[in-house]
């Protein structure tokens, strides 16, 4: 695997997906990272995932988790600061999505309002930005087959250890083709809100 060969050989890169190219950096990078990828298997799902990546968190009490489909303005040192505060074993990024079509309110057959494609006010939603406590992987199965937004997130709640993280602010899932392109314009625009 190309990303395993450039990481295991190189500290400082930078990643142009549209390009599918890695770039060495000719700036020293200040922050020292610490990259670890894990093959988690094509057919694991989410769980699964986490699960496998259980003995790489060590001697850290909380760590951070992202599907990684998703770009958000989500303010990472507010978060982790929340999800202490609480004391939880997860806290989760909620959204709003923006609706996907232009919305009629109706009332006797009639419509007595529009409004093109507007942000919903209700239905608060997995915006995909966790900060789990290791104490999280008693809660998943060692299965491939182990959804982590089901048994162990319902579990969470049963126990009433999952606490939402408000953001109603920009958050865009990039789950299609039309998704992409529309942040790839905002890119091209030097609109980057999830930059803000």
């Amino acid at each position: 695997m190309i990303f395993l060969d450039y990481f295991n050989s190189t500290q400082d890169f930078s990643l142009d997906f549209d390009k599918r190219e890695i770039k060495k950096l000719k700036k020293k990078v200040q922050e020292k990272w610490k990259v670890t990828l894990v093959d988690t298997g094509l057919d694991t799902m989410t769980g699964g995932r986490v699960k496998k990546i259980e003995k790489f968190v060590n001697n850290d009490e909380n760590f951070m988790l992202t599907y990684g489909d998703g770009l958000a303005n989500v303010n990472i040192n507010n978060l982790l600061n929340f999800h202490k505060k609480h004391k939880k074993i997860a806290t989760v990024t909620t959204v709003r999505p923006a609706a996907r079509f232009g919305e009629f309110k109706i009332k006797n057959n009639k419509i007595i309002d529009f409004k093109e494609k507007p942000q919903h006010n209700s239905g608060w939603i997995n915006g995909g930005f966790f900060v789990l406590n290791k104490k999280i992987f008693k809660y998943i199965k060692n299965s491939k087959s182990e959804i982590f937004e089901r048994a162990p997130l319902e579990k969470l709640v049963k126990k009433k250890q999952l606490i939402p993280y408000f953001h109603d602010d920009f958050w865009r899932c990039i789950d299609s083709k039309r998704d992409l392109d529309l942040i790839k314009n905002l890119s091209r625009n030097k609109n980057n809100p999830w930059l803000k």
